[in-house]
């Protein structure tokens, strides 16, 4: 027999409602917003796929800085973290200060302790501002990588001009604020067209990954910067 779920904390949000931690077993957790499951730490496939991808071709770059766009109970995170060499700088950017306190506390183990990493740099911030942010600042602030791991990825009702993450105006502030031959990686659900070609359109090469092999499978959009 299963067993039973036990709420380890909750919050409200000011925008989704009750976010909560559930718990069953050494390592089983569970973080829904209401009724909805937006992370399963017994799937992790695309969550760890997702990092990998993103940071690979950084493994033998001297100093690479790199972007992590949304915290989640930080296994992309800790696979970016073991993709990347010591040299590295990681940059969180995460809303929700409490998420950040789960992942130092509960979920600590799931991860080696990633959000402790000395490389590691967790920012209580918004995502899309933090983009805009060094998209319009100066060129030490660019990043060699961007990974989104939101829980709501690109879908074909996104809003093609507007929405933050996705649209065409955020691609190409996600294209200034990297550095060239940079890496734009983000989490979805499924193949969307749309946003492949507005990647395309800012000046990205873009590749799309499928996770696991049978069953449902969540995706990756990997897209490259073009320049050295």
């Amino acid at each position: 027999m299963a067993l039973p779920w036990k709420v380890v904390d909750q919050f409200i949000t000011q925008d989704e409602g009750i976010l909560e931690l559930r718990q069953r077993g050494k390592n089983d957790f569970l973080i829904l917003v209401g009724t909805q499951v937006l992370m399963n730490s017994m799937a992790q496939r695309s969550e760890m796929a997702l990092g990998e991808l993103g940071a690979a071709p950084l493994q033998n770059h001297p100093a690479p800085r790199i972007l992590v766009g949304g915290l989640g109970m930080g296994i992309t995170l800790r696979a970016v973290l073991n993709t990347l060499p010591l040299t590295a700088e990681v940059v969180v950017f995460e809303l929700n200060p409490q998420i950040v306190t789960w992942c130092r506390g509960p979920l600590a183990e799931l991860t080696n302790g990633a959000v402790t990493d000395p490389r590691v740099l967790v920012e209580i911030k918004d995502v899309a501002k933090g983009i805009e942010d060094a998209a319009m600042g100066e060129s030490d602030h660019r990043f060699d990588a961007i990974i989104l791991d939101l829980y709501r990825g690109p879908h074909p009702r996104t809003d093609k001009i507007a929405d933050p993450f996705y649209g065409s105006r955020a691609i190409e502030r996600s294209f200034k604020a990297l550095n060239p031959g940079g890496t734009l990686a983000v989490w979805g659900e499924n193949h969307d067209e749309g946003f492949i070609k507005r990647l395309a359109q800012a000046g990205f090469s873009v590749a799309f990954k499928r996770v696991g092999k049978g069953g449902y499978c969540h995706a990756v959009f990997l897209a490259t910067k073009k320049g050295a």
